[in-house]
């Protein structure tokens, strides 16, 4: 599993010359992540997104969150042939697409960028503008602006929930065996997820720290999400079955 760009292509920063006559077609067309088999998630998408997806931690230094999307590399499961996506939760990184903020070295200055080869992306006036007839920022960009930016501070504070597991050597590896209606098998490996026993185990303080920061209802949400392995499964199998 990964928490890169995943489906971004050419990300370039969004300015007035390169853009004053471009549109954004906002039709819900999720085809883009039809390929994608986890995208990364915040804190605070846990409660939506713990009804459908199966949320675990992913990376090395510091795991963040990710909803795994599908059983093979290559498919997610909750995009249906025709681009609607199935879930009754779409995660804020998919929303925020073609946007995407990137950043200085010192993540101090962050710089609005658009995938340029999006395929919404037009100057045939199909959908929002991204600047007025006076080359300001229409209310459509300014939107997304304060959406990403929304993002980016609850992607810190995911950082420092995240932080605080490792601190407490809550998260092991995990591995997931999977058999589909079809009969076929696979592994889905690479993530780790909290340690119930461990997370049972810590002293009053700590348990009370977790309480006060709504860390412990986080984890517990990770761990009801753990159940949705079937569901993804499920719908993997109808996916196989209808490619055969």
């Amino acid at each position: 599993m990964s928490t890169q760009l995943l489906f971004y292509r050419q990300a370039i920063p969004v300015s007035q010359e390169k853009h004053a006559s471009f549109s954004i077609d906002t039709r819900q067309d999720y085809s883009f992540a039809s390929q994608v088999n986890s995208v990364p998630l915040t804190a605070t998408e846990f409660p939506s997104a713990a009804r459908d997806y199966v949320i675990v931690f992913a990376g090395k230094e510091t795991p963040m969150p990710a909803a795994i999307l599908g059983a093979q590399q290559d498919q997610n499961v909750f995009v249906s042939e025709d681009g609607r996506w199935e879930g009754r939760y779409i995660p804020a990184f998919v929303r925020r697409y073609p946007f995407v903020f990137s950043s200085n070295d010192d993540n101090s200055r962050f710089t609005l960028c658009i995938d340029q080869e999006f395929q919404g992306l037009n100057q045939d006036d199909r959908g929002e503008k991204l600047f007025d007839e006076n080359g300001e920022k229409t209310s459509y960009l300014d939107k997304m602006l304060s959406f990403l930016s929304e993002y980016q501070t609850q992607y810190q504070r995911t950082q420092l929930f995240c932080e605080k597991l490792k601190e407490l050597d809550l998260l092991e590896p995990m591995q997931a065996h999977i058999t589909l209606p079809t009969g076929s098998q696979m592994s889905l490996t690479g993530f780790q997820v909290i340690n119930r026993d461990r997370l049972k185990a810590l002293d009053g303080d700590k348990l009370a720290e977790l309480a006060r920061t709504d860390a412990l209802e986080l984890a517990y949400l990770h761990l009801y999400s753990l159940n949705n392995f079937s569901v993804m499964v499920e719908r993997a199998g109808k996916n196989s079955t209808r490619n055969n």
